[in-house]
């Protein structure tokens, strides 16, 4: 007899878009045992009472949602999920990784290693900065080792996760100047997070696309801290993010300057191309979440919602000499919810595939 092994869960903050789609993903996973969600709005309802759609899983129907404590939830799970804002989800990471959790953070409060940066672009002095040193950044493809035995994992923003993937392989491998990045992103609405705002309400969002964050959005921070790390070097980049009236998904394009000059002929920008694909397959050749588009196939968010799958497609400009790298992905589940679950899978040593696929 072939007996599943299990590991108990919880996920705090579990109303929330993120938090949702947590729920979404553990009920079905094959080693998550989720044992309690907490929702100071919902106290007292069962799981499916407040997300009907879940209704077909036995445990959604006994599940009550509770008011969030760190010391009941610490003696019901092994590994909790914090799906908070910033600034309240270090409140519950220290009592927790105290007795014991593994802590798999949403939110930004560990995804900054330097609480300076943090506090000028969160506008607050970091809540935990004793906790810093021992968060791991949860981006799987690129830490995949480092959060095999971490006990705190900061899972990325889901603009940085369109970003970083695409641009990262190519920096390691030398083939574009890491300080001349500029980036363009358009999110659904749902990456605003579940709040009543008059700037997200229906009737503000449809038929409306705008810019918003500029020039100084906070996935800043974190994008320029790992391209940093990965340059050797401080690197700054040009970030301008829009809001499109769509539920869910990402799409990230890149106008990236080549280290060595696109001669303006066929056999150059061949060349270029050729060193792209190569260094992605070098990067991510064992990566099952990662699809590089041959061809003329290019990102779509269609491909890509609901899922953890990330589209990355890129071209070389002769006319202008750039680099244009462009990827897809959904900002919930890449973005946020699946990204921090391959993060669990990871750290409990299941098939990084476990539940997501």
């Amino acid at each position: 007899m072939n007996i599943q092994v299990q590991t108990k869960v919880a996920v705090v903050g579990a109303s929330g878009y993120a938090g949702e789609d947590l729920v979404r993903l553990l009920l079905n996973h094959p080693h998550a045992d989720l044992a309690a969600v907490t929702s100071r709005q919902y106290a007292g309802q069962t799981i499916a009472q407040v997300f009907p759609r879940f209704s077909h899983f036995p445990k959604a129907k006994s599940l009550r949602f509770a008011d969030p404590k760190a010391e009941i939830i610490a003696g019901q799970a092994e590994v909790v999920f914090l799906a908070l804002p910033h600034g309240v989800a270090a409140e519950f990471a220290i009592p927790l990784l105290q007795h014991g959790c593994r802590v798999i953070d949403l939110s930004a409060d560990f995804r900054v290693r330097n609480p300076t940066i943090y506090e000028e672009f969160y506008a607050h002095p970091h809540p935990a900065p004793e906790l810093l040193n021992r968060s791991v950044y949860g981006l799987p493809e690129i830490y995949r080792p480092s959060i095999e035995n971490a006990s705190l994992i900061a899972c990325p923003g889901c603009y940085p996760t369109s970003i970083l993937l695409p641009v990262l392989p190519l920096i390691q491998a030398g083939l574009i100047d890491a300080t001349r990045i500029i980036a363009n992103s358009m999110s659904g609405v749902t990456g605003a997070g579940r709040k009543v705002e008059v700037d997200y309400l229906f009737a503000e969002c449809n038929e409306s696309l705008r810019p918003y964050g500029v020039p100084k959005h906070r996935h800043l921070s974190e994008m320029e801290q790992e391209l940093s790390l990965t340059a050797g070097r401080t690197i700054r980049m040009q970030f301008s993010p829009h809001l499109v009236p769509v539920n869910r998904g990402i799409i990230s394009t890149l106008c990236l300057t080549p280290s060595r000059k696109i001669e303006g002929d066929k056999a150059s920008t061949e060349a270029l191309m050729l060193q792209v694909q190569t260094a992605y397959q070098v990067a991510y050749g064992q990566s099952p979440f990662i699809r590089l588009l041959e061809g003329k196939a290019l990102p779509d968010t269609k491909n890509v919602v609901g899922s953890n799958f990330i589209e990355i497609a890129w071209r070389a400009d002769e006319r202008t000499g750039n680099l244009i790298v462009m990827s897809a992905i959904d900002n919930i589940t890449k973005g946020t919810s699946g990204q921090a679950i391959q993060c669990f899978n990871i750290a409990c040593r299941y098939p990084e595939t476990a539940g997501l696929l």
